[in-house]
């Protein structure tokens, strides 16, 4: 749902069920993913959760690399990723 929201507030209401899920699920086995509607414009708050482990985001970068090219899609939303979590481009282990 929250992938689906247009309005802002629907959208953060729907953000703070991600971070209950997400707070619920620390703590056990569980290795926490996220994905199913992340795009470019919507990705940065859930990547920013630093429990969850993996974001399925497949169908926006191929989407967008019909546009700018598959390493481009991949280095844009890298980046988007890493800003949410605060970690410059070195951090990564690149230049």
């Amino acid at each position: 749902h929250y992938a689906d929201c247009a309005d802002p507030a629907a959208r953060l209401a729907e953000l703070d069920k991600i971070k209950h899920a997400v707070a619920h699920a620390t703590g056990t086995a569980l290795q926490i993913n996220a994905g199913h509607g992340l795009c470019y414009e919507n990705v940065k708050p859930v990547a920013a959760l630093p429990p969850v482990a993996e974001l399925n985001i497949g169908h926006a970068i191929i989407a967008r690399a019909l546009f700018t090219g598959l390493a481009q899609a991949v280095r844009e939303m890298r980046t988007l990723m890493d800003e949410a979590r605060g970690l410059a481009p070195r951090q990564r282990g690149e230049g």
